[in-house]
């Protein structure tokens, strides 16, 4: 099989060797092509995501898959002729006046792999690849084995709207993704877990392949001493649930004031009650992906509950994959579901003192992707903003930010980093060629750049030497 993926990559290489037919109207066609593909595998695709999950909203993958890839797509499509202009770069005043200029053009990398994961497993597949496609890239595609009727419906979409020098699925298990890891690609971007990150990131290294990395962690949700309370339970529920809790941006934990723990907690559990009442068998509501992840997540509440942490649960644990959403309190702050990305519907509640504690007790922890800031007082809100660190921030919310096209999208230290989304997405799949036209009169004699030196060039340098 590797010898299948290296004939893709050469026969995607020799096309992307001369980077010029890579024009606008090409690359639009492309994107165009791609909107084309989920549209009319609307119902394949969104089929495929309810048989790998078993209990999957038709309306969730719609929207969230479907919708919010055409919607990346689009706004590339339509900016796009922007993003692919040169760029004008100012030059030392000296070479200006004698008619010197610089430029930046955009061109594509070559060929880009592609590896996407389960949890959102179109969206993860479209969005970065908008920003691929847009910068004129090839693209081969690595889709997660976890889905295994979503990554077969990816495929023959792909096989009937693209050439296979275009743009390549390829599907398989754990041996295929180490191997596709290892290809020489212009450029990689994966989307997973740090783990598995860490991988893709040694197999790249040897064939010095730049990355770019999204990789979660734990996003932590920090609240304010003056909240909006009943709006704060509805959004972090929404977002904690969505999907059953299996986003890599999805609120992992919260710090809340110590006065206000009990009635922080009462809201979350009405909030889940009103969204997803009969939790259990509610048809909004996603099952968590296999048996391992399943048995992952029941054994972080029962070591914490035997720790001395407070359980309490919405709904009950059915057949098909759905569990309660478990909230826990008085977590020890080394137990596995503080230290591990918890990627399910279980969310531990953590108290604070002062807001100075809970600022410490994230920046005591790894950088995480998202963070989130409920409050109304500007002065608490800029003490989170100024004092830490994330990919990402959504205030009043959680998850919104990866939603807003033109900001960009990407981790910090253990969630990964490079970006994706808007024009920062573009540029990061193009080689960002710098171009400098000298003048015609000959600067470097006139300045006395070359030898023989002489006391214009050591006036020059004295110049330059002073502070």
């Amino acid at each position: 099989m590797p010898t299948d993926l290296e004939s893709v990559l050469q026969r995607q290489r020799g096309a992307s060797r001369d980077p010029s037919p890579a024009t606008a109207a090409i690359r639009k066609d492309r994107l165009r092509r791609a909107i084309d593909l989920l549209v009319t595998n609307e119902a394949a695709l969104t089929a495929a995501m309810a048989e790998d999950f078993g209990v999957r909203a038709r309306e969730q993958s719609q929207l969230y898959d479907l919708v919010a890839s055409i919607q990346t797509l689009r706004h590339a499509l339509k900016h796009v002729d922007r993003w692919m202009k040169p760029e004008r770069r100012p030059v030392d005043l000296a070479l200006r006046l004698f008619g010197a200029t610089a430029w930046i053009e955009y061109q594509p990398k070559g060929v880009v792999g592609l590896l996407s994961p389960w949890n959102f497993p179109i969206y993860l597949t479209f969005t970065p690849l908008a920003g691929v496609l847009a910068a004129g890239n090839r693209v081969m595609i690595k889709p997660s084995e976890h889905t295994p009727a979503t990554s077969e419906a990816l495929k023959k979409a792909f096989e009937a709207g693209f050439d296979l020098e275009e743009a390549a699925v390829v599907t398989g298990g754990a041996d295929m993704a180490a191997a596709f890891s290892a290809l020489p690609f212009d450029h990689i971007i994966f989307t997973g877990s740090t783990a598995v990150g860490r991988h893709v990131m040694r197999a790249a290294a040897d064939n010095l392949v730049p990355l770019t990395l999204e990789l979660g962690g734990k996003s932590p949700v920090i609240v304010g001493t003056n909240p909006d309370h009943a709006l704060m339970a509805d959004r972090i529920v929404t977002g904690k649930l969505l999907n059953a809790g299996q986003i890599c941006l999805a609120p992992d934990y919260l710090l809340v004031p110590q006065a206000q723990e009990e009635r922080i907690v009462a809201d979350l559990v009405a909030s889940a009650n009103t969204l997803y009442p009969n939790l259990a068998t509610n048809a909004d509501y996603a099952a968590v992906l296999g048996d391992r992840n399943r048995d992952r997540l029941g054994r972080y509440v029962e070591e914490a509950r035997q720790r001395g942490a407070r359980v309490t649960e919405v709904g009950t644990r059915s057949n098909d994959g759905r569990l309660p959403f478990t909230i826990l309190q008085d977590c020890p702050p080394d137990a596995a579901v503080m230290t591990d990305e918890i990627f399910g519907p279980v969310l531990p509640v953590v108290s604070y003192r002062s807001l100075d504690e809970a600022i410490a007790f994230v920046n005591a922890r790894p950088r995480p992707l998202g963070l989130y800031f409920f409050g109304r007082d500007d002065q608490e809100t800029r003490a989170v903003l100024s004092r830490t660190v994330s990919g990402g921030v959504t205030l009043n919310d959680v998850v919104f930010h990866v939603t807003v096209e033109e900001l960009p999208f990407g981790g910090v230290g253990d969630s990964g980093f490079g970006v994706y989304h808007g024009a920062e997405g573009f540029r990061e799949f193009s080689n960002a060629r710098s171009i400098f036209r000298q003048s015609r009169f000959d600067v470097a004699k006139i300045a006395g750049l070359r030898p023989p030196y002489g006391a214009k060039l050591r006036k020059f340098i004295a110049k330059g030497l002073k502070a």
